[in-house]
């Protein structure tokens, strides 16, 4: 016995110890491309980037800010001020407090998590911003404009996920946002994921388009696969249906200008689940349907996102 529990201590050392070298690896080739804001002792990543109205760019889940500097921000920057952020945990952004630690299975509402954003985009000037969210960053970007209405110029909502799904979100999301998950399990996939399985996981994102040529050496998916941010991600997903509920009830409320933007054949976050019901709850909504487009609009059809981001600008009065 003693020495089955010796075995175990050993690899749970080695585990660790592997995650370490692999996290320290990512962090040296992805550092920080931004400036950090502190807000209520929270460390918040911030690209800015561009000149004119203010834009605020928040990514989905498993995703920092390269997702959005890969190709798509460069499109914007000629005319507006574009601000990109981390979301809590993810990236160079931290936690609050309160959900942070290996046994932690607590995790940030879109709400808590607009709030910080909000706080630090403060902090650096931002004022009545265009706020453009994809798939989970949707959700946080529906509640920046429900937290300030009136503070806000517009909102563009890419592939969104804003309305409540059926079924839950599988296995491995369970695992890894509970307690013993998060604790032993997380380091494992941190430790030994092998890089065909992140290119597996890429081309799924992106199917049926293919992924962009370099995506997955630029994005820095190492980032994502650190224990923290993969904790951070994990919670906050398979949290976010019944903070989703509570929010859908609010949406009828917004008169702010709305555009969403979504392809018919996402089926991570399905047109018809999500941005359909959308459009119907927001009366100053306008939704853009792509035909055979999944779930990366920004990246694989562009130009609709770009004109989205500029219908708003001009309902908005800003263009």
């Amino acid at each position: 016995m003693l020495i089955f529990f010796a075995l175990v201590a050993a690899l749970v050392v080695v585990v660790q110890w592997r995650a370490g070298v692999r996290e320290s690896t990512a962090n040296a080739a992805y550092p920080p491309d931004g400036q950090i804001v502190t807000i209520d002792g929270v460390d918040i990543h911030v690209i800015v980037e561009g000149t004119g109205p203010d834009l605020v760019l928040i990514h989905g889940a498993s995703g920092n800010t390269r997702d959005l500097t890969f190709d798509f921000a460069k499109r914007l920057t000629d005319r507006y001020r574009v601000i990109i952020f981390d979301r809590p945990g993810l990236g160079w952004s931290t936690r609050p407090p309160a959900y942070t630690g290996a046994w932690n299975n607590r995790s940030e509402p879109p709400k808590v998590q607009a709030e910080l954003l909000q706080k630090a985009a403060d902090q650096i000037g931002v004022t009545n911003p265009l706020v453009m969210g994809h798939s989970y960053g949707g959700s946080v970007a529906l509640a920046w404009g429900l937290l300030r209405p009136d503070e806000t110029a517009g909102l563009i909502l890419v592939a969104a996920a804003s309305n409540p799904w059926p079924g839950d979100l599988g296995l491995l999301y369970n695992v890894n946002s509970s307690r013993l998950g998060g604790a032993l399990f997380v380091p494992l996939i941190t430790a030994f994921t092998p890089r065909s399985t992140l290119e597996q996981t890429i081309e799924s994102i992106f199917e049926p388009q293919p992924a962009p040529d370099g995506y997955l050496d630029y994005v820095g998916a190492g980032l994502t696969l650190r224990r923290h941010s993969m904790r951070a991600n994990a919670q906050q997903v398979n949290s976010l249906r019944p903070y989703i509920v509570e929010m859908a009830e609010e949406y009828p409320g917004l008169t702010l200008p709305v555009e969403i933007v979504h392809g018919d054949a996402d089926t991570i976050v399905p047109l018809v689940v999500h941005s359909e019901p959308l459009s119907k709850l927001i009366a100053t909504s306008n939704l853009t349907v792509l035909e055979g487009i999944g779930h990366m609009p920004h990246h694989v059809a562009p130009k609709p996102v770009v004109d989205a981001i500029d219908r708003t600008a001009a309902r908005a009065g800003l263009r």
